[in-house]
């Protein structure tokens, strides 16, 4: 495999520049600022090549199950047809197992993967410790959801939907919610970090897997793309994000059950902490593992037949680090499995359903 590479063989280059790259995108303000700041990096590394950004409007009725997998499968479609050459997603929105023919082709840096606390006016200067008995923390995420309910158990947890606009406005002009939990990213990349009153550090609640990183799909087969965007790949976050994906995907965990990641990397160790919880908190299991990824910054592995790693192609980042990584995160979810996190997560999936 070929040494990291930030400069496109000239040929390449030139068979790019010879074609406008058309990034599939959402029509949401969120969704198109995260897809600006891809393309802008790659304009960065690229100043010759030409973009041109697609909405993709989504004009099925939207359901419980999935407004995100909706849109994504949309987008999936659009790479399928050869109408966009790549598509912008929130990694934590994008399955561990991707459909065939399509992978993620850079990891980019992470921001903030933390949650944040937006409180209603009137309870600026709270924290959720200092909010009145009863008070009702509106959240989307049963992840959210089961750790505070067991950290904080003088709230009340209640659903809330819409994207960060729609949230923000009921949590304002309803009296409904006296605070809202969001991801910390989301905020900072809207510009509304003045509206955060806390940030919850992974005592209180762990994050999503893969929150706070963008990745960019393409297809799989797709050389040019797949050398264009992994430039943008981060080392540090992409196996941090590796470890988490697999761990995940171990536990045949996803939306519908509350599992949740803490990942650092130090002095060339990886440290992946994860967790499991019942849907009202009041069951959950955790444990820490690490693992060596400290490795040199060239190797002489050959090519792999599927270089994918939990939907990831990293051809840029040294193959052994990357399967360190994954092995990390199965061998964690493997422990807690082992010690009867299988039964905590059927309970929860079965409740949910029911919903």
């Amino acid at each position: 495999m070929a040494a990291p590479s930030h400069t496109a063989a000239p040929a390449e280059e030139k068979n790019l520049e010879m074609r406008v790259i058309r990034v599939g995108t959402r029509k949401s303000q969120l969704a198109r600022i995260q897809t600006d700041s891809v393309v802008a990096m790659l304009k960065t590394l690229n100043p010759g090549l030409q973009f041109e950004i697609r909405d993709k409007i989504l004009d099925t009725a939207l359901s419980k199950i999935g407004e995100k997998s909706l849109f994504t499968k949309e987008l999936e479609h659009a790479l399928e047809r050869n109408e966009v050459d790549l598509v912008v997603h929130s990694l934590k929105d994008l399955p561990t197992v991707l459909p065939p023919g399509f992978t993620i082709g850079a990891v980019c840096k992470r921001e903030n993967p933390y949650d944040a606390v937006v409180f209603h006016p009137k309870f600026v200067g709270k924290t959720l410790e200092t909010l009145p008995e009863k008070s009702v923390v509106g959240t989307s995420s049963l992840r959210r959801a089961a750790q505070l309910q067991r950290k904080f158990p003088h709230l009340q947890f209640k659903s809330i939907r819409g994207n960060l606009n729609t949230r923000l406005q009921k949590l304002d002009e309803l009296q409904e919610f006296s605070a809202i939990i969001l991801a910390a990213a989301g905020l900072q990349r809207m510009g509304w970090q003045n509206r955060v009153g806390q940030i919850l550090h992974p005592e209180d609640c762990m994050y999503a897997v893969g929150q706070g990183a963008l990745g960019v799909e393409v297809r799989a087969k797709d050389q040019d793309m797949l050398d264009l965007v992994g430039m943008l790949h981060d080392p540090e976050t992409l196996l941090c994000c590796i470890a988490e994906r697999a761990f995940l995907r171990h536990l045949e965990g996803g939306c519908s059950v509350p599992v949740a990641v803490h990942t650092a990397i130090k002095d060339g160790q990886l440290y992946l902490t994860g967790g499991v919880w019942s849907l009202d908190g009041s069951e959950s299991m955790q444990e820490t593992m690490q693992a060596t990824i400290a490795v040199p910054a060239q190797h002489e592995d050959g090519p792999e037949d599927d270089p994918q790693l939990v939907g990831i192609t990293a051809q840029n980042i040294p193959r052994v680090a990357q399967l360190a990584a994954e092995n990390l995160g199965t061998s964690l979810a493997n422990l807690l499995l082992n010690k009867g996190a299988k039964s905590i997560l059927d309970v929860a999936r079965q409740l949910n359903d029911a919903h």
